[in-house]
């Protein structure tokens, strides 16, 4: 019985040992998975930088900065507004003159539906 009860605290003792091993080794496998996001995590974020300032260079390069972009903008309106003020003075008398025509110009007649009763 003391050989049984020998055998048995071994299996105890080694199942002890297995459970910690494996606790432990899950310990290392959670602090590796963790170890191993953070560091995704820090390449994503360079990857996004890099792939931003590319994206700057470009667009400086090929479209000039936003605040040319505005002022280009800025001066094409400029240029059709006045283009716009000067075609309403040079046409706005003429314009005025044939309405006042056809105000002017009135000829009173029946209406063809009339009748006298």
């Amino acid at each position: 019985m003391t050989s049984q009860t020998q055998g048995i605290q071994q299996l105890l003792a080694a199942e002890k040992k297995a459970a910690e091993k494996v606790a432990e080794a899950r310990k290392r496998k959670a602090r590796r998975l963790k170890q191993a996001k953070e560091e995704a995590t820090e390449e994503i974020e360079k990857y996004r930088q890099e792939r931003e300032r590319q994206f700057k260079e470009f667009e400086a390069k090929h479209m000039g900065s936003r605040e040319d972009v505005a002022a280009k903008i800025r001066a094409d309106t400029q240029v059709k507004l006045s283009q716009m003020e000067k075609a309403i003075a040079n046409r706005k008398d003429p314009v005025i003159k044939e309405i006042l025509q056809y105000i002017y110009q009135i000829e009173p007649e029946k209406h063809r539906n009339y009748q006298r009763k």
